[in-house]
């Protein structure tokens, strides 16, 4: 059996749980819709000008912009970005297909949504992080029903598929976690694991993790992969170009215990697809 053949049967049994990054995203979107954390920071200073500190950094940009032009601005700047829907792709449309237990995407566009809802199967819901800044709540996170309708984490339990999107996501209610204000509270306390909802806590520890489209020369990025995969069983695995990772990728995907599966992602796609 081949490794892509393990990976899948892996996540159609719910031991392995897809991990989405842009890279996913990448493989679907047009042109002109930020598929990248530095394109999405030159996105913002296309719009805004912005200092030098804050270039080629989403997060530092879109500080810039909450602190000097208003959070209005910033979410406006965010929907425009992701305007144009993304089609899911055949990655998205293989994994909506195969149902895991939980899939986890850490881009803002609406992919992974679109192929679940266009997919026939068990039944699914999203999970998505928000920002408190601004908000007068002390949530952490929101459900969302397939229709877009908000749900109660109570409700979400029964779901077979949880979409997880950590940092938001355009769809379907515009929540970003974009700013360094609102990673500061998240980042203050993601280690007793409290951002982290408790189904997703509870779903990850019989499972192992597989990276699809991800990079990690960002700590923000790091902070969040540890902490997602905290107490998680494991295997680990990673669809890598081994050849552009940084020193600090290398060192994550040790201490993780991560298998490195050296292979284009369009190939992975490919293969899966092909399954």
């Amino acid at each position: 059996m081949s490794m892509a053949d393990d990976l899948m049967e892996g996540m159609r049994a719910g031991r392995l749980v897809p991990y989405l990054g842009p890279g996913a995203t990448a493989l679907a979107a047009g042109e002109g819709v930020p598929v990248t954390p530095e394109g999405l920071a030159t996105f913002m200073g296309q719009h805004v000008a912005l200092p030098r500190r804050a270039r080629g950094n989403p997060w530092a940009a879109g500080q810039y912009i909450e602190s000097s032009r208003h959070r209005a601005t910033l979410i406006a700047l965010m929907d425009k970005a992701y305007e144009n829907p993304v089609p899911p792709g055949s990655l998205h449309l293989t994994l909506a297909g195969l149902r895991p237990t939980m899939i986890v995407d850490t881009w803002y566009d609406g992919a992974m949504r679109a192929a679940l809802q266009a997919t026939p199967g068990e039944s699914w819901g999203e999970v998505q992080g928000i920002t408190r800044a601004g908000i007068g709540e002390a949530r952490w996170f929101r459900a969302y029903r397939p229709d877009g309708t908000e749900a109660d984490m109570a409700e979400a339990e029964g779901w077979h598929t949880i979409l997880y999107k950590p940092h938001g996501g355009v769809t379907p209610d515009h929540n970003y976690l974009v700013a360094d204000s609102d990673y500061v509270e998240v980042l203050t306390e993601i280690d007793i694991q409290t951002p982290i909802p408790d189904i997703v806590r509870r779903r990850r520890t019989d499972c192992g993790f597989v990276f699809l489209g991800c990079r990690f020369n960002d700590q923000m990025l790091r902070i969040y992969a540890r902490q997602i995969l905290k107490r998680s069983a494991g295997p680990h695995y990673a669809i890598v170009d081994a050849g552009e990772l940084t020193r600090n990728e290398l060192r994550l995907f040790d201490d993780l215990g991560v298998t490195l599966v050296p292979m284009p992602l369009p190939q992975v796609q490919a293969l899966l697809a092909a399954g």
